[in-house]
């Protein structure tokens, strides 16, 4: 599976982006899509996924409510819509995949990585 993230930029506290992940090389049945987010020097944490069948969601506490990921199957393509931006969400943004119907927050379950995205929160 490769993964293709896009999206990112530079924006105010308050704003709005959408990040998009286009995948490609393998039918996306039985997968779990998800979004990470990383900053310098710090872990890569789970920010939210979703199930390319069931299409069920699962989010970080910090993001319910503020940002939603959906998928449109017809394109390969899953999104992130995040909302009300803060300055603590400035992160270089990864999407990435794994085999299966089952949510981890855990990045060394995800298989299948796109490059990362740039997200930049000025205050």
């Amino acid at each position: 599976v490769q993964l293709q993230a896009s999206g990112g930029g530079l924006v105010q506290a308050g704003g709005s982006l959408r990040l998009s992940c286009a995948a490609s090389g393998r039918t996306l049945v039985d997968y779990i899509m998800g979004w990470f987010r990383q900053t310098p020097g710090k872990e890569r944490l789970f920010v939210a996924a979703i199930g390319w069948k069931h299409g069920r969601r699962n989010y970080a506490d910090s993001v319910k409510g503020r940002f939603t990921i959906s998928r449109d199957n017809s394109e390969n393509v899953v999104y992130l819509q995040m909302n009300s931006l803060s300055p603590e969400d400035t992160a270089i943004y990864y999407c990435a995949a794994r085999e299966g119907v089952v949510f981890y927050t855990d990045p060394n379950r995800y298989a299948f990585w796109g490059q990362g995205t740039l997200v930049t929160v000025s205050s």
